[in-house]
């Protein structure tokens, strides 16, 4: 009886892992991804907290300005130079008289 292709790749691949669980270097491989998957993970909720406390923290500062009457203010709007200003010559010495 003959063996189909799949099979075998599947035999192989068995004794592959079984080579590799065995071998101390990869198992510290294996140990060192599983500890950096916790870690991302704790990162990961700990990153989520520090999101919901920036927005908490806004709108806690939004309320203090409100309070306080010191909140952003609305930008000048800008003058236009009036007509004799923008007549002159532009020289720094004063007119002879």
């Amino acid at each position: 009886m003959t063996r189909n292709p799949i099979a075998q790749l599947a035999s192989l691949g068995e004794e592959v892992l079984d080579k590799a669980s065995q071998n101390p270097t990869t198992a510290r491989v294996v140990n060192a991804a599983v500890q950096l998957k916790e870690r991302v993970d704790d990162l990961a909720k700990r990153v989520r907290g520090l999101e919901a406390l920036e927005q908490r923290l806004a709108q806690l500062e939004g309320r203090v300005e409100k309070l306080e009457g010191t909140g952003p203010k609305k930008p000048a709007a800008k003058k236009t130079p009036p007509p004799a200003a923008a007549e002159t010559s532009g020289t720094d010495t004063p007119p002879v008289s």
